[in-house]
C-alpha cells in the first residue's frame, strides 16, 4: 500500500507543474500585465515599465518562471490588492470557514446517497425507487443559491428553526483557537458553542450538498444494478451464500468503486457550490474570498487561490486512488 501511495504522490507533481505554468501564463496574459494589474487605473506605459522592472519581469520569461515557482514552493503569494495583507493569512483565515461546510455537505451527502442509491436499486421499480429518482432530479436541477434562498425563508424566517446566516452567535463569546467553530467547542468543552455552530451549518450544508447527493445517489443505484447482474452474483447465490453476505461482500463492495470516483469529483466541485452558499448565508469563507477577488480583480489572491484549488482536487483524487487501492486490492498492482 505504502508503494501505491509514494507512486500516487509522484504523478500529482506533474500535474501541479503543468498548472503552476497555466497560472503563470494567464497572469502574463492579462491586459497591461501583472504590473497594470497592479497599478490599475494609475497605470500608465512609464509606471508599468517601471514596476516591470522593480518586479524582475523585464528578465527572461524562464528566468521569471523559475522565480515565481520559488516563490510559490516557499508559500509567497504576496499580498491581496483589496486589503494589502498577506493572501496566505487572508487564506488561513477564511478556510476553516470552507472546510467545516464541505466537510458537511460531503458527509450529508455520502451518508445519504450510497444508503439510497443502495434501497432504490434493491427495490427496483418500485415506489421508493421512482420517488428517489425523480426527487435526485429535482436536486440537480435546483441552483444551489435558490435553494439556499428557499432553505432560508423556510426554516429560518418562517419557521425559526434554524439561523439565517453566519457560522455562530456572537453572544456566545466562544473562544477561537483553530478557527474551526465546531472543533473549538469541542477541545474547550464549550459544548453550547458547539452546538450552535452545528446548529449554523444544518442550512448551509442541505444547500451544498443537495448537487452531490443527487449525483452520488444516481450514480449508487446504476452501479448497484450492474453488479447484481453480474455472473459471480449468479454463482455466490447458487452456492447457497445468504442475501445479507453476498449484498455486504460482494455488490456492495463492488459497487463502490465508480461511486468512490464520483465522491471526488463531487469533492472538487463543492468550491464552486461554495461561493454561492458562502454569499447566500453569509459566511465569509474561501468562496467569499474567491467571489470578491474576482469582482475587483485581486490577482495576487485569485492565483493563490487557484492554485490552493488544484491542491485540493489532486489531494483528493489521491484519497480516492487509495480507496481504489482499499476496496479492491488488485488495484494496487495496476
Amino acid at each position: 500500500m505504502l508503494r501505491f501511495i509514494v507512486r500516487r504522490l509522484l504523478q500529482a507533481i506533474p500535474t501541479l507543474l503543468i498548472l503552476s505554468i497555466l497560472v503563470f501564463a494567464w497572469l502574463r496574459a492579462l491586459p497591461g500585465g501583472p504590473a497594470g494589474a497592479l497599478l490599475g487605473d494609475k497605470a500608465t506605459p512609464e509606471k508599468i515599465a517601471e514596476l516591470n522592472q522593480v518586479l524582475g519581469l523585464d528578465q527572461p520569461i524562464f528566468v521569471q518562471y523559475f522565480k515565481f515557482l520559488g516563490r510559490v514552493l516557499t508559500g509567497d503569494f504576496g499580498s491581496s490588492l483589496i486589503s494589502t495583507q498577506p493572501v496566505l493569512d487572508e487564506i488561513a483565515f477564511a478556510l476553516p470557514a470552507t472546510i467545516e461546510l464541505s466537510v458537511a455537505a460531503l458527509l450529508l451527502a455520502v451518508g445519504l446517497g450510497i444508503p439510497l442509491g443502495y434501497v432504490a436499486a434493491r427495490f427496483r421499480g418500485g415506489f421508493l425507487d421512482n420517488t428517489t429518482i425523480m426527487a435526485t432530479l429535482v436536486g440537480v436541477a435546483v441552483p444551489v443559491f435558490f435553494l439556499g434562498y428557499l432553505l432560508q425563508f423556510v426554516f429560518a424566517e418562517q419557521l425559526g428553526w434554524f439561523p439565517v446566516g453566519g457560522r455562530q452567535d456572537t453572544l456566545i463569546g466562544a473562544t477561537d483557537v483553530t478557527g474551526f467553530a465546531v472543533l473549538d467547542g469541542l477541545l474547550t468543552q464549550e459544548w453550547d458553542a458547539s452546538w450552535d455552530a452545528i446548529v449554523h451549518l444544518v442550512l448551509p450544508a442541505a444547500a451544498l450538498a443537495t448537487i452531490p447527493l443527487a449525483v452520488i445517489v444516481r450514480i449508487t443505484r446504476a452501479s448497484v444494478l450492474d453488479v447484481m447482474n453480474e455472473d459471480f452474483i449468479r454463482t455466490a447465490q447458487s452456492k447457497g451464500l445468504g442475501a445479507p453476505t453476498i449484498r455486504r461482500r460482494h455488490v456492495l463492495r463492488n459497487a463502490l468503486l465508480p461511486v468512490a470516483t464520483t465522491i471526488g469529483l463531487q469533492t472538487g466541485l463543492l468550491l464552486g457550490g461554495a461561493v454561492l452558499t458562502e454569499r447566500v448565508f453569509n459566511l465569509n469563507g474561501i468562496g467569499s474570498l474567491l467571489a470578491e477577488g474576482i469582482e475587483r480583480r485581486d490577482y495576487p489572491r485569485l492565483q493563490a487561490l487557484i492554485l490552493l484549488g488544484a491542491v485540493v482536487y489532486v489531494l483528493v483524487n489521491m484519497l480516492v486512488d487509495i480507496s481504489y487501492g482499499i476496496i479492491d486490492p488488485r488495484v494496487r498492482v495496476r
